[in-house]
């Protein structure tokens, strides 16, 4: 099942307040926030409420106090362009104030979040900006080296304890065990907004393999009830 385009951004914005937990409260989180009078737009910007109020969650300990992302579907691909797109975007959000450095550049982070490992973007920013990749914790690495500070997330490589929900955000799960791990912990959760975000796209992102895992369960159900 696959009813239109799958809204991945969405269930990446619950995601973000998922993985925060309650330090969202500490952020304000805007979803495309548009830059300027023209159709530019931040996939996410993320401002601290208390710039000066650390984040403890491993995917905001690198925030500051203004924070953009640019976030990839699973399908998709984080290239050369699109890092210059969303460094584009972080210097336009800078300049586009009414006070002159208004916005303290030392202040802005960039965060590219993907599913893939983005080889030859990596490789360009090595080779012609000098930056170095440093991986920081699981798939969370540190881009050294530009006078705006930058990480790089990769969901899949996520840890599964500390990371759980943004690390499944895929349209590749596989039925057995990683489905049933995902249906039991979605289940306390279920009156939730945005775990439900979550669940809709990830299961129209996986329908075959969530309507074989749903066909395993009851063919089980039968067998032990017999």
């Amino acid at each position: 099942m696959n009813d239109g385009k799958l809204q991945w951004h969405d269930a990446f914005g619950a995601c973000l307040q998922i993985e925060l937990g309650a330090e969202a409260s500490k952020l304000e989180i805007e979803k495309e926030h548009l830059l300027g009078q023209k159709p530019m737009q931040i996939d996410f910007l993320i401002l601290k409420k208390h710039p000066k109020e650390k984040i403890q969650k491993n995917i905001g300990k690198f925030f500051k106090e203004y924070n953009i992302i640019e976030y990839k579907s699973p399908d998709d691909y984080l290239s050369i362009n699109d890092f210059y797109k969303a460094y584009g975007y972080a210097c336009f959000y800078q300049s586009a104030t009414k006070k002159t450095a208004q916005i303290d550049a030392r202040e802005l982070t960039i965060s590219f979040v993907c599913n893939h490992y983005p080889v030859k973007m990596l490789e360009h920013i090595q080779s012609v900006r000098g930056i170095q990749v440093i991986q920081m914790d699981q798939g969370i690495y540190q881009l050294i080296g530009d006078p705006i500070a930058m990480q790089l997330i990769i969901t899949k490589q996520l840890s599964k304890t500390e990371n759980y929900w943004m690390q499944i955000l895929r349209n590749d799960l596989k039925a057995g065990g990683e489905i049933k791990s995902l249906l039991e912990r979605y289940e306390p959760q279920k009156n939730d907004t945005n775990y439900q975000a979550v669940m809709d796209v990830l299961t129209r992102a996986n329908w075959e393999m969530m309507e074989e895992e749903k066909k395993y369960v009851r063919c089980l159900k039968r067998t032990v009830c017999r």
